[in-house]
């Protein structure tokens, strides 16, 4: 098993991202600097921030890093406060400042304290009597001594111990006057700019990861805190996220709609370019990186760990020279010995073989690769304690990639092995077609066949690739991927939360079709390729699952009105799948629109001529 959490162990070769985001910091004449490492969620993007972390603490010449967590600020009412305070906070602990730095931190802390209890937090940016606060509130006390005088001495005792001692407080100040916000910020900036001039650091570089994991209140409070607040000479913040949950934080806080496209609206943009000055953009992994990271993921849980610290030291040689090229069993050969590169062979079985797919299945995400490889794991022990005779894993993974690249079909494959002994006839024709025929002809066979729901390039492959499964008796197999049959949702925890979220705010009842076009507009239509391709097969495998909810059906018809790509082929493949007798009637009122359709017109008139069901004689009526 691989644990899930960031590592500095750099198995994919991204020390050349975190090198040059490195390089970047370096240069102080970008001082001060904000960037962004954006990626989808699994991308990679923490491990880079950790490599980085460790690679700068390591540098000569004064460099103070701070690593933190987004969701640390998450609970506050105020996270621009809570920013501001754990950050000094570490200027006031850490053992290498000198005694008067941590007295100016711990006076700025108590700034901040103050601004909290008295309700005058930075949240709104523009705060009252900010001077006051900001030295201590020294400046505040003749206020307060003014006001005090004017209460008896015993029931100011009694309200400061008593638990409405924050009410009482914020009681005296509620009618002082507001100052100009631009005050506070620049005030502030300069007592904060001193305590990193007296600390004779370098340079202060502060890493916040997990941002995207925070609500949209709290990802804008914290990035308005580092540019407004702390963003001054000799700084640079490396933040961690998905853009677009960073864009929708956004358009949510400021009640703006994001850009969509071909019109001029660039407040989302605009914003989000003034909050980060360079982003930085992680690519996907390619097929030749996917096979290298299963082999070492592999090498990592069969190899000593001193063995496996060979094997990584090579890779890390071999990729200064070739950042192409696989590194596999031929290069690890070489370096460790014949028994354990014996076994290895035997671990690795057919994965890297059928790396090409799983790039394509699990879109080159490593956060995915490791968890599919986690479950395969999972089902390869529980072939073992179940004493399973004769149980090949490389039959394993090549289900497997079915399942979490096309479900629909493994559950077709399950329900044609279920009554054939575990071989059906149908994947021996599927085989025996493709083996000897071009991909060509056979994709042209499959367009004519029963199987034109198998028509597609991935699925095409998977067919190609060894092992053969004709021969094989799979009921075992199904046994133990039994979890997902029942469910008929494969890999639930591999699905990216920017598909799930997307796919719950359209599924909603009672939502408006104004709202769900608008939401299909602003949301699904701005999904990259591979994302809108994993959103359509969730959609897919969630209104199979639920065949009787209009809203599964609508959401299709909606889709395909504001030109969604591939929306019309899903919906052909759902509707290929499904019950139809399960079918609400008012769909085929629905479906009726589409009798025009290029896609759907042709198959609707035939799927639904001869059937008797209540959707179809809604269509034909």
């Amino acid at each position: 098993m691989w644990s899930d959490n960031e590592t500095t162990e750099d198995l994919l070769g991204f020390k050349v991202h975190a090198d040059l985001i490195a390089e970047v910091i370096n240069d102080s004449d970008l001082l001060p600097i904000t960037m962004g490492v954006f990626g989808d969620w699994g991308s990679g993007k923490s491990s880079i921030l950790k490599i980085l972390s460790e690679q700068l603490k390591e540098e000569e010449g004064g460099t103070f890093v701070l690593y933190f967590n987004g969701w640390l600020f998450e609970g506050y009412d105020d996270a621009k406060a809570a920013l501001l305070e754990s950050i000094i906070k570490e200027f006031e602990e850490n053992k290498r400042f000198a005694p008067e730095v941590k007295q100016k931190a711990k006076k700025l802390i108590k700034s901040v304290n103050w601004m909290r209890i008295l309700g005058l937090g930075f949240k709104n940016i523009a705060l009252p009597v900010a001077s006051a606060y900001l030295t201590g509130g020294v400046s505040i006390l003749p206020f307060l001594a003014g006001k005090l005088s004017k209460i008896d001495s015993s029931d100011i005792i009694d309200k400061l111990k008593g638990d409405e001692a924050e009410g009482f407080l914020k009681s005296l100040v509620k009618d002082l006057p507001e100052e100009d916000p631009s005050m506070l910020v620049r005030e502030f900036r300069e007592n904060f700019k001193e305590l990193i001039k007296e600390s004779k650091i370098s340079k202060l570089v502060i890493i916040i990861d997990d941002l995207d994991r925070c609500q949209p209140d709290r990802i804008i409070e914290n990035l308005e805190a580092i540019k407004l607040f702390l963003n001054v000479e000799n700084t640079a913040f490396i933040i961690g996220a998905d853009p677009r949950i960073v864009r929708d934080a956004i358009s949510h806080r400021f009640k703006v709609r994001d850009v969509e496209p071909g019109t001029g609206n660039r407040i989302v943009s605009d914003y989000l370019e003034k909050l980060i000055q360079v982003p930085y953009n992680l690519p996907k992994l390619s097929d030749s990186e996917v096979e290298t990271y299963i082999s070492l993921l592999i090498c990592k849980r069969e190899l000593t760990a001193e063995t496996f610290h060979t094997v990584l030291e090579t890779f890390y040689a071999y990729r200064k020279n070739d950042r192409y090229s696989v590194f596999g069993l031929a290069n690890i050969k070489g370096v460790i010995g014949t028994v354990e590169f014996e076994k290895l062979s035997k671990s690795l079985g057919s994965l890297p073989a059928l790396s090409s797919i799983i790039t394509q299945s699990l879109y080159g995400n490593p956060r995915q690769i490791k968890r599919f490889l986690n479950t395969f794991i999972l089902r390869n022990r529980l072939a073992k304690v179940a004493n399973i005779s004769g149980f090949d894993e490389s039959i394993l993974a090549k289900l497997m990639i079915l399942e979490y690249t096309e479900l629909p079909l493994f559950v077709k494959l399950y329900e044609w092995q279920s009554t054939k002994d575990g071989r059906p006839n149908q994947i021996l024709e599927l085989e025996t077609e493709c083996s000897k025929s071009s991909e060509a002809d056979f994709k042209e066979y499959l367009g004519k066949s029963d199987y034109s729901n198998w028509n597609k390039d991935k699925v095409v492959k998977w067919l190609k690739v060894e092992p053969a499964l004709s021969e094989i008796d799979l009921r075992d197999y199904f046994w133990i991927s039994r979890d997902n049959i029942s469910s008929t949702i494969a890999g639930a925890s591999l699905i990216p939360p920017i598909i799930k979220s997307t796919y719950n705010k359209l599924n909603q009842e009672g939502l408006p079709v104004k709202a769900t076009k608008a939401i299909i507009k602003k949301d699904v239509m701005l999904l990259s390729e591979s994302e809108l391709n994993q959103f359509l097969e969730f959609s897919v495998a969630m209104a199979q699952r639920n065949q009787e909810s209009l809203l599964s059906y609508k959401l299709f018809q909606f889709m395909i009105e504001e030109g969604v790509s591939g929306s019309d082929d899903s919906y052909k493949y759902l509707l290929n799948l499904i019950d139809l007798e399960k079918v609400p009637p008012a769909i085929g009122v629905d479906l009726r629109s589409f009798k025009e359709n290029p896609v759907l017109g042709d198959f609707l008139s035939e799927l639904l001529s001869t059937s008797k069901s209540k959707v179809a004689k809604a269509f034909n009526k």
